[in-house]
């Protein structure tokens, strides 16, 4: 009982000194592009976010990406739609991680639902995260970048991904981390980010769920259908916007950092960062994924992973 709650008291020391050490209250913005030395040492480095603007104005597809341009360019074209009952892909549901049914369709058919031409009561969502910008919407690189100068600079290395992504609003993305240095730019609309902090991982629930997919029935409703043949996965149950507390009161110390970014701007969102995202109507965004480094923060992050999964059998 002595080793437990000094282990708890520990853990909950951790996000309170990483707090204090430099994390502030809100999300700082960059008036423009900083230098490849500027932004490893200020931002990736320490781990920190930031929202930057000035950073893609060159873009033409700020001003270029209307319906009406991307019915020309892509149209037709077969592409991968998330499609879910709820706006809930790769989420926890009903004691199952359940991941969207992936329907290949027309873009301009997706188009359509996207500006209510035609109704569905299913939410659809483009965000295929294997760098469908490269590989579905090839016809659209020209108007953005195949990588962040700066950023690849900086970190010596080309991004893994660039993801394309186009959606309604009842798109919800659930409370995740990755393993990427982030930079998500807001081509139209706006994006709604809740943010947590590595070092707020003691606070933050994960369990162990049946893997399953929507499946669309012969009367049109889905039905959830296990994925037998893999493991469980480790996801997040709550819901930052509506946490349980009763069921999980150790999310009541935990201090989310909320932003939205806008039309132009750019988020750097560090590798390890919780995150919930919630979108505007149409919102079209592109964000480029950049492998960690799996150095010291990383291992201090394990660390903080297994003290905290300790503490459950305590």
């Amino acid at each position: 009982m002595a080793e437990g709650a000094a282990l708890r008291g520990c853990l909950a020391a951790f996000p309170r000194e990483a707090r204090e050490l430099g994390w502030t209250e809100s999300i700082p913005y960059l008036d423009g592009p900083p230098s490849p030395l500027e932004f490893y040492r200020e931002w990736v480095s320490p781990n920190k976010p930031c929202i930057i603007q000035n950073a893609i104005a060159h873009w033409p597809a700020l001003k270029k990406w209307t319906s009406a341009y991307l019915r020309e360019v892509v149209g037709p074209k077969v592409v991968s739609v998330a499609v879910t009952p709820n706006g809930y892909a790769d989420a926890v549901f009903q004691d199952r991680f359940v991941m969207p049914e992936e329907r290949q369709m027309p873009f301009m058919d997706f188009l359509d639902i996207v500006e209510k031409k035609v109704t569905s009561p299913n939410v659809f969502y483009v965000q295929k995260q294997c760098s469908n910008l490269t590989e579905e919407f090839p016809e659209l690189v020209c108007d953005v970048q195949p990588d962040i100068p700066w950023m690849s600079e900086a970190l010596g290395k080309k991004p893994d991904a660039v993801n394309f992504w186009l959606g309604e609003a009842a798109a919800v993305t659930s409370l995740h981390k990755d393993h990427y240095e982030n930079l998500y730019c807001v081509i139209s609309g706006e994006k709604h980010f809740l943010l947590h902090p590595p070092s707020d991982r003691p606070f933050i629930p994960y369990e162990l769920y049946q893997p399953a997919t929507y499946r669309v029935s012969e009367d049109g409703s889905f039905e959830i259908v296990d994925e037998k043949s893999t493991d469980k996965v480790p996801w997040i149950p709550l819901d930052p916007l509506n946490p349980n507390l009763e069921q999980y009161p150790e999310y009541a110390q935990a201090k989310p950092l909320e932003c939205t970014v806008k039309a132009g701007e750019m988020l750097y969102l560090p590798s390890l960062w919780f995150h919930h995202v919630q979108q505007s109507h149409g919102c079209i965004a592109v964000n480029y994924w950049y492998d960690m480094e799996y150095d010291l923060k990383y291992s201090y992050y394990q660390l903080l992973d297994c003290l905290t999964k300790a503490m459950k059998v305590l």
